[in-house]
């Protein structure tokens, strides 16, 4: 078995995905593992670090190399890297008011993003379809939603999109509550989906959360949402503080220190993580990502059950055909994503808000339209509770000169 990470210098991240795929022996027999990168430094380190488990192991610059033959591709790349394209994100927007904390989902740092690595993604795609026809795209590569939506329309590559924000904030709020651990129901898009149902042991566990008074200073956006529309959002509140139009306010800068938002935090995360040293060896223990497990279930036919990003089929009866993040049950016949049926209305409106601004964009990537850039911009919450209509056009022409220097 071949699996093809793309983006391999990303060296922490590939280090979880290739530990949590040799932690299980299934697998590790007769593994093949091809690492792709730009950057031929970063790729050696990965390199070494995978080689140094036994695997047997192969590192190329050259992309078609590594996806020929390919039984599983793990994208998890970031066009334009930090620097300069991040730093742009943030820095061009700063000079307008409009602050933002992470930029990599929806906001005018999301669509930018999305704009540069869309056509990168699709030409991943296009490889894919001429080299390992077959093989599943395992797509971990931010703006989720909007990449996932422009393979469905452009690519016949069977794709899901993968995140572990779900998983990830479920293990928080079970800390939250005192238990061990909560069984939930989830569904929405990706980074704005919603626990619809949340139990331990069978007991429904939404009134004790909800009429919690106190909650962890990181979380306290999180939180007020709760109380306003009644369920808990899968991401993170420096997250969701940038996909609604209520807390990052430039004639509100008391929000900020009240409801604890980290404004350029993504700038300073990549500037750690920098600073700090390549590991040198895979992880002991599993991580709780999802890539691996679903490699797993569909070569042993063991169910795994998870949350992925997938095309709106008939999934959630009052969203759109947008990309959904819905549960799905992996095995040997595949990858089942199950049926939801409707969302509470004000969790629908909210979500429609976001999937908006990922369908402009989306179009504006497909068809070269410079106006649905524009267009994206002008209808994103947070932009738009901040800047005019001619604010955000003269941003937007700042930041496409800025991206094409």
């Amino acid at each position: 078995m071949k699996v093809t990470l793309i983006g391999a210098g990303s060296t922490v991240f590939a280090r979880t995905l290739i530990s949590d795929l040799v932690a299980f022996p299934e697998l590790a027999d007769g593994l093949t593992v091809a690492l792709m990168d730009i950057d031929a430094g970063r790729l050696r380190a990965t390199e070494r670090m995978t080689a140094a488990s036994g695997i047997d192991v192969h590192a190329t610059l050259d992309r078609r190399e590594a996806l020929d033959g390919a039984d599983y591709v793990l994208t998890m790349f970031q066009v334009g890297g930090y620097r300069p394209a991040t730093v742009i994100d943030f820095d061009v927007p700063k000079r307008f008011g409009l602050r933002q904390t992470i930029g990599d989902t929806v906001g005018i740092g999301g669509i930018m993003r999305g704009l540069r690595t869309i056509p990168v993604l699709l030409d991943v795609c296009r490889e894919m379809e001429e080299l390992c026809p077959d093989a599943l795209l395992l797509q971990y590569v931010n703006p989720m939603a909007m990449l996932c939506w422009a393979v469905a329309r452009e690519s016949s590559i069977r794709t899901v999109g993968l995140c572990h924000s779900v998983q990830g904030t479920a293990r928080d709020l079970a800390t939250d509550l005192g238990v061990d651990r909560l069984d939930y129901r989830c569904a929405g898009i990706n980074h704005l989906a919603f626990y619809l149902e949340l139990t331990h042991e069978g007991r429904d566990m939404y009134p004790q959360l909800r009429a919690k008074t106190d909650c962890p200073d990181w979380n306290r956006v999180r939180y007020e949402v709760l109380r306003h529309f009644g369920y808990f959002c899968t991401e993170s509140s420096e997250h969701l503080a940038e996909y609604v139009p209520w807390f990052i306010k430039s004639t509100r800068p008391e929000l900020i220190d009240e409801l604890n938002i980290p404004l350029d935090e993504y700038p300073r995360r990549c500037e750690e993580q920098l600073a700090q040293p390549v590991p040198e060896r895979l992880a002991a223990e599993r991580s709780d990502e999802y890539g691996a497990q679903i490699i797993h279930a569909l070569e042993t036919g063991e169910p795994f059950s998870f949350n992925g990003n997938v095309m709106n089929d008939g999934l959630i009866d009052n969203l759109p055909p947008c990309c959904v993040e819905v549960p799905c049950v992996a095995d040997r016949g595949g990858i089942t994503p199950q049926p939801v049926g409707a969302l509470p209305p004000q969790l629908a409106a909210l979500i429609r808000t976001n999937v908006n601004v990922q369908e402009l964009t989306v179009e504006a990537a497909l068809t070269a339209s410079r106006d649905h850039v524009y267009h994206a911009a002008m209808v994103d919450p947070h932009t738009a509770a901040e800047l005019s209509l001619g604010q955000i056009h003269e941003l937007v022409d700042r930041l496409l000169e800025a991206h094409s220097q």
